[in-house]
């Protein structure tokens, strides 16, 4: 049999169960197949062959430390660097921790990548070592004012409704409001299991509860009151163009200060963005969205844009995704 290519697009049922991983990145086999319609055998048979294959991944996002306004604390960057330093750049950006993101788009000297900060600080890199620099021509930055939508809570489309209703997380718990950093504070169990999660969400509690040396009904009871207060967010690894979405684009909007609240909350419940923020300087609306191709971008700049207060849109081609850290989702 002929090896898959790494960039074929996956079969209906191989999405299928990507898009319900991202409802519940911890959904059994069994559950999984009630939902879809398929048996259990073969979804455990996918599951197995996709992890090994490197295709598909599910994390445990850390949960946001909540801001006044729903800011984030992260600046995006947009670079244009001088030809042949592209690589050279990319490759220093990438080393550092407080740089989770990073695009090269098809302009070819471009980049667009976002850096954690502190709201209003003078980051050195943006002020310093950035400008400093000779091979990057331009450097423009914006802060990160409001979030609309991270990739996090972004959906695959390919399930109906009724699937996704039945795979929605019930609402959490009162106590997911509580006073600390993350709703309410975890104990030293509840951190064990957040930080062997971090990497493999889909750790079995028997898994768990030999690393934590706990019992597995402990483990499990634990488990269920993180998802229940909603500190427990999965989310899904795969790349766009296994799904046949092979477009990314990025968007930088002028928008009207009375239309901005509608046009940002528009766009987070668009079906292909993933990334919709408010945002510092003259393109006050950022964001990012998959399509299957040219045509269906076409569409949405030239129809479902329209009527949203926007006087001006640069759209830029994302050609290489370099770095794809998960940030922080925001509480449930």
């Amino acid at each position: 049999m002929a090896r898959t290519s790494a960039d074929s697009v996956l079969s209906l049922l191989d999405q299928r169960l990507v898009a319900a991983l991202q409802w519940d990145g911890r959904l059994t086999a069994e559950r999984a197949a009630q939902v879809l319609g398929t048996g259990a055998a073969t979804v455990r048979r996918r599951l197995r062959a996709l992890g090994a294959e490197g295709t598909l991944r599910v994390v445990v996002s850390p949960v946001a430390r909540p801001r006044a306004g729903g800011s984030a604390g992260a600046l995006f960057l947009r670079l244009r660097v001088l030809p042949g330093k592209l690589d050279t750049i990319v490759a220093a950006l990438a080393a550092r921790e407080d740089i989770p993101f990073i695009d090269v788009t098809t302009a070819g000297d471009e980049i667009f990548a976002v850096a954690r900060t502190e709201p209003g600080s003078s980051d050195p890199l943006v002020f310093r070592q950035l400008p400093a620099t000779r091979a990057v021509t331009a450097l423009e930055s914006a802060t990160i004012l409001h979030v609309f939508r991270l990739t996090s809570e972004w959906r695959h489309q390919v399930l109906t409704a009724a699937e996704r209703e039945a795979l929605a997380p019930a609402p959490v718990a009162p106590a997911a409001t509580a006073p600390g950093p993350y709703g309410i504070e975890a104990d030293a169990l509840e951190q064990a299991l957040i930080d062997a999660l971090t990497p493999d969400a889909r750790l079995p509690a028997a898994a768990l509860a030999a690393r934590t040396g706990h019992p597995e009904s402990t483990v499990r009871r634990r488990l269920a009151h993180l998802a229940d207060q909603g500190r427990l967010v999965t989310q899904v690894l795969v790349d766009p163009h296994r799904l046949g979405l092979p477009i990314e684009a990025k968007l930088l909007l002028h928008v009207a200060p009375d239309h901005l609240a509608a046009a940002g909350q528009a766009l987070a419940a668009h079906p292909a963005v993933h990334g919709a923020f408010a945002t510092s300087g003259p393109s006050n609306l950022h964001a990012a969205a998959y399509f299957p191709d040219l045509a269906a971008l076409y569409g949405f700049l030239s129809r479902d844009l329209v009527g949203l207060g926007i006087s001006h849109v640069e759209t830029a081609i994302v050609s290489r995704a370099v770095k794809r850290t998960p940030l922080p989702a925001r509480p449930r």
